[in-house]
C-alpha cells in the first residue's frame, strides 16, 4: 500500500493522535520520578538550546536523530541506561512537541512507559526545577 492511499494528517491531528497514547508528565512530576529512581529522563534538544539554556542534572543526553539507536534495549548501538523494554524513559525537547512524537517512536520499539515531558525544557525552568550551565 502506498502512502497515496491515505488521507493526508496535519501534524496537529497528527500530534493529537499520538499524545492521545502517552501518559505525558508535568514538570515536577517527572523531578521526581527521575530522584525517585523510576524514570530516566533524556534530553533531545540540539546543542544550541543546551548551550543557551543549560541542561537538567542527570538526564541523558541523546541528540533526536540517535535517540531510536541509542534506547533500544535490543540494538547493537544503545547505551547501557537502555536496560529493558520497561524502562520508563521521559523524553524532553524544548517546547514539548517533538518529545511527544520522539516518545511515540520509542513506544513502537517496545518501550511501553516511553513518555515526554508536558511543555519541554522551557516548562521544566519555568517550574524552578534544578538546571545547570552547560559545559
Amino acid at each position: 500500500m502506498s502512502t497515496r492511499d491515505h488521507a493526508p494528517v496535519s501534524i496537529d491531528d497528527h500530534l493529537e493522535r499520538v499524545r492521545s497514547g502517552l501518559d505525558r508528565v508535568e514538570a515536577p512530576d517527572a523531578h521526581a520520578a527521575a530522584g525517585s529512581g523510576d524514570a530516566l529522563l533524556v534530553d533531545i534538544r540540539y546543542a544550541a538550546l543546551r548551550e543557551r539554556d543549560g541542561l537538567i542534572p542527570g538526564a541523558l543526553v541523546v541528540e533526536r536523530n540517535e535517540l531510536e539507536w541509542r534506547l533500544d534495549p535490543q540494538g547493537s548501538h544503545r547505551l547501557p541506561e537502555a536496560e529493558g523494554h520497561d524502562l520508563r524513559v521521559v523524553v524532553i525537547c524544548n517546547e514539548g512537541y517533538a518529545s511527544s512524537l520522539a516518545a511515540a517512536s520509542l513506544r513502537q520499539l517496545g518501550l511501553h512507559r516511553a513518555t515526554d515531558l508536558v511543555g519541554g525544557f522551557q516548562a521544566w525552568r519555568a517550574a524552578g526545577l534544578p538546571v545547570t550551565p552547560a559545559p
